[in-house]
């Protein structure tokens, strides 16, 4: 177990014993000490061997002590990559991989963003044929998506790690290795301050500045989207309608949409909108507000499941044929693409997105193969498998391959015995599984 504060800063590690006679009693007494210094506001447990186990027990133990804490199951993809990577050995010198490992899962929980961007994409474990692809371009391709995330959300430049900062446009590795250096003297109290860490210069501050966040700015504007090239443009604005700046800030940015006509052809029509958005929510998170999401307390693994059960789920992945859903029994199941919409779905990611909480319903179950067939629609019926040796109702009467001596049925003509088919003349047979001797 690791614990940090709200910045993300290490404070202590410690090993927590979920096993054994006197388990519950320990976790108890390791609990209440820390809860008597700090306030644990949530607990974040990884989602692989054990996860489930280890979120039960966890939440047994906070319901007897009385506490009502989150308990979150957060995806360690690649937890393991970063805990042995360059990037960790340079933030915790001293400490074992285990506990790097639990300060990562911690941290994705408080800000995935700043946490993943440390790990190589391709390490995430999300997508398919990684290895089939030009490598160069799935490098670049990868990092282009990065980028622009990053971008998209933007940073903080006084908490964001030198890893976060790395992608922001414009600005590299070293530089950002850099602008961590120069705060460790001061905080940056405006962006105009960032001219002054050594080679960040005028062209990089072009790029960068609209990306880069200081919420207890100076400048009330430093905390938004708005590049500071736009900050006149903006000044004025609020003079015309004789206001000042902080007025058209929230709210007062809807006073300004009576300008527009005027202010669309000096800036431009997408600058004056994306100003606009820009002042009604400032510094906003893109991402929707966090819910507590909580799987079912009754399965654990694939043996729980049966057919027809009702279960809460977080998309995992979407593909051309479907979505995978968590259903926190540590294997994915596939709800295929028609499965997810009484409507034609064309593009699984016009219903779903990964990340999104769904419910599903448990149509098939092989535990042999360690497969789970799901579906989004709760009058789907499970597919129900007919004993060996007997035909399904609606193959009855269905054509099937003479055998010698059988006539045909009248008005039809003898047709040659059925050959089975050749796997490998079947572009499909990949997606059915068929068993070949060929490599």
């Amino acid at each position: 177990m690791a614990l940090i504060d709200k910045s993300g800063a290490f404070i202590s590690h410690t090993v927590l014993y979920t096993l054994g006679d006197d388990a519950d009693r320990k976790a108890k007494v390791l609990f209440g000490d820390v809860m008597k210094q700090i306030q644990i506001e949530a607990i974040a447990v990884g989602n692989g061997t054990a996860g489930r186990e280890t979120e039960a027990f966890l939440k047994k133990v906070l319901k007897d002590l009385g506490k009502n804490i989150p308990v979150v199951m957060v995806s360690e993809s690649g937890a393991s990559v970063y805990s042995a990577s360059e990037v960790a050995r340079e933030e915790f010198p001293d400490l074992d991989v285990t506990v790097k490992g639990a300060i990562s899962i911690a941290r994705r929980l408080q800000d995935p963003l700043a946490e993943l961007v440390k790990v190589d994409p391709k390490s995430i474990g999300v997508g398919q044929y990684q290895h089939d692809v030009n490598q160069s371009q799935l490098k670049k391709s990868l990092e282009a998506v990065v980028e622009s995330c990053v971008n998209n959300v933007g940073v903080d430049v006084n908490t964001a790690s030198a890893a976060l900062l790395s992608h922001v446009a414009g600005i590299g590795p070293a530089l950002a290795k850099g602008i961590v250096e120069a705060r460790k003297k001061a905080l940056f109290n405006e962006r105009s301050e960032l001219l002054k860490v050594p080679k960040f210069s005028a062209k990089v501050f072009e790029q960068a500045a609209g990306f880069l966040r200081i919420p207890q700015s100076k400048h009330v504007l430093d905390s938004t989207g708005i590049h500071p090239e736009r900050y006149q443009a903006v000044t004025d604005m609020a003079k015309d309608l004789g206001v000042s700046l902080s007025d058209v800030i929230g709210e007062g940015a809807k006073k300004l949409v009576s300008q527009r006509s005027k202010w669309a052809q000096l800036v431009g029509e997408f600058t004056f909108d994306d100003i606009v958005k820009e002042l009604e929510k400032p510094g906003r998170d893109p991402r929707d507000p966090f819910k507590v999401f909580q799987f079912r307390d009754d399965i654990m693994e694939v043996k729980d499941l049966t057919e027809g059960m009702i279960c809460p789920g977080i998309v995992t992945n979407v593909t051309n044929f479907g979505a995978f859903v968590d259903i926190g029994v540590h294997q994915d199941g596939l709800v295929h693409i028609s499965a997810l919409s009484h409507k034609f779905v064309d593009d699984p990611r016009k219903v779903v997105n990964p990340g999104d909480h769904v419910t599903v319903k448990v149509l098939k179950v092989d535990v042999v193969k360690n497969q789970i067939s799901l579906t989004m629609k709760m009058d789907d019926a499970p597919e129900a498998s007919a004993p060996r040796g007997e035909r399904r109702p609606e193959n009855r009467g269905a054509s099937r391959p003479m055998g010698q001596g059988q006539r045909p049925p009248a008005g039809r003509p003898a047709q040659a015995p059925m050959k089975p088919a050749n796997p490998f003349n079947n572009p499909f047979a990949a997606l059915m599984n068929v068993p070949t001797n060929k490599k």
